[in-house]
């Protein structure tokens, strides 16, 4: 990935809400490339957050494109809401996807760049027929559901093996990796592959938001 640029999506789950046009604001000052934000809905994960008005709100507050991730079951039912909220990007997960073609195809038909998580239990299998169809490939390195948590590790060795199945099926989807990832663990995970980094609790518990963005992209050995 020799002059590539790390990218950095600073997540929302991890902002303070009561200042979130401050927090976005810092994301902007720091160079963040996208902004991400986590729709979950208690049922597919054990935590309820974000909807369309959410969506709504951070839309006015920046140009950023919006990375919605939806861990939530019928994923369907949200894509035209979502898109019309102004969602850039729609992350489905394959464990409540059995129609992925047909789902990737209408995220992309709204407009919006199509992709599709994987919990860390869940094989790289599950997407290979669908590999050359994906703008992004979201690999969890935390079971998904609440932010803080720890990177598991061996989690970077799928990383790796993601790289090589995007570049086998001559995708040129996006590799992004969500959970844990901090200045100790964000370089390991550029050198398996990945490109695009959701970090929450890094960013906005730092006692500077702003280079902290700045930081974690040169961990990757890239300058802003």
């Amino acid at each position: 990935m020799i002059g590539q640029k790390a990218r950095i999506a600073p997540s929302i789950l991890s902002a303070d809400f009561a200042r979130l046009a401050d927090e976005i604001d810092r994301c902007e000052a720091g160079g963040a490339d996208l902004i991400h934000i986590d729709v979950m809905d208690g049922c597919f994960v054990p935590n309820l957050t974000f909807g369309t008005k959410v969506i709504e709100t951070v839309r006015r507050l920046t140009s950023l494109p919006l990375d919605v991730h939806l861990m939530v079951v019928q994923p369907e039912k949200y894509f035209d809401d979502f898109a019309r909220a102004g969602a850039n990007g729609l992350t489905i997960h394959a464990e409540v996807a059995p129609h992925l073609h047909r789902q990737l195809y209408r995220i992309r038909e709204l407009g919006c760049r199509a992709g599709v998580a994987l919990n860390p239990s869940t094989p790289l299998e599950m997407v290979s027929e669908v590999s050359g169809d994906l703008d992004l490939l979201l690999v969890m390195t935390v079971n998904p559901g609440f932010g803080g948590q720890s990177f598991i590790g061996a989690m970077l060795d799928k990383i790796r093996r993601a790289r090589a199945m995007l570049e086998a099926s001559r995708s040129g989807a996006a590799l992004e990796v969500d959970g844990g990832v901090a200045r100790d663990t964000i370089g390991d995970c550029w050198r398996a592959g990945a490109d695009t980094f959701v970090a929450g609790n890094a960013i906005f518990s730092a006692h500077d938001p702003v280079g902290e963005i700045a930081e974690l992209r040169g961990r990757c050995g890239v300058s802003v």
